[in-house]
């Protein structure tokens, strides 16, 4: 699903994962310039820092068309940030519900901090978008991916910096089987064999392979991908 490339600019949140793949390849798909950036915050499944790199050559290697709107890549380091929480995200605990029944893998104020330091590098980089994968619909119930947590971030960033910055997530309404129809719908069978074979979402860094990707295939990123990857593929 090609569209026509605005002239704007946009920095997508890049972490190597499922979403962000496909979030990349939608803000391809749209935007002349494109850059990406990840956060190392020191978490468990440190293999992203490596697979997001992978899936960023794929993007270049397979899509000649995408290839040159396809700018640098910025990797931040806020490994002091990740050590603050100690959840099972950054620390080898069980993964498992807490009092506030939210699960051990929540980062309180990963998107704030990650939308911040976005925010502030797009401002230096002439972007006018950031892109981020967040969702609210099939998800792990993390409160800071739900859209009225992205708008109040948007509108605190704007105030503070004097900036008419715009924050698109693209998968925010979508189930995990209609994220996989829509990589589907953006680069056909090469982008959908990239995500499975490149990009990481285990919690716990597994790169064991099975039909929907690589993973444990028992944290909840793995139970996530593979039920939307078998619901797509079952037309549901």
């Amino acid at each position: 699903m090609e569209t026509q490339a605005t002239k704007g600019k946009a920095l997508v949140l890049f972490s190597g994962g499922q979403d962000s793949a496909t979030c990349l390849a939608w803000a391809l798909a749209r935007y002349a310039e494109v850059e990406t950036v990840g956060f190392d915050y020191g978490q468990r499944h440190q293999i992203e820092m490596t697979a997001r790199q992978a899936v960023r050559r794929g993007m270049a290697e397979r899509f000649p068309q995408w290839a040159e709107r396809l700018g640098e890549d910025h990797v931040i380091d806020i490994r002091s940030f990740g050590r603050i929480g100690e959840t099972a995200m950054t620390t080898d605990v069980a993964i498992e519900t807490n009092a506030k029944g939210l699960p051990s893998t929540f980062v309180p104020g990963r998107n704030v901090v990650f939308l911040t330091y976005a925010a502030a590098l797009a401002e230096r980089r002439g972007a006018g978008v950031l892109v981020g994968g967040m969702c609210e619909t099939d998800y792990s119930g993390y409160p800071d991916c739900r859209r009225e947590a992205i708008d109040a971030i948007e509108a605190a960033l704007n105030l503070a910096m004097a900036a008419d910055l715009v924050i698109e997530t693209p998968l925010m309404h979508l189930a995990k089987a209609e994220t996989w129809a829509l990589a589907q719908d953006l680069g056909g069978g090469p982008l959908v064999d990239l995500i499975l074979e490149e990009s990481h979402t285990c919690y716990l860094g597994d790169r064991t392979a099975h039909p929907w990707g690589k993973g444990c295939g028992a944290c909840p990123a793995c139970e996530l991908r593979a039920k939307g990857f078998f619901q797509w593929r079952a037309g549901l």
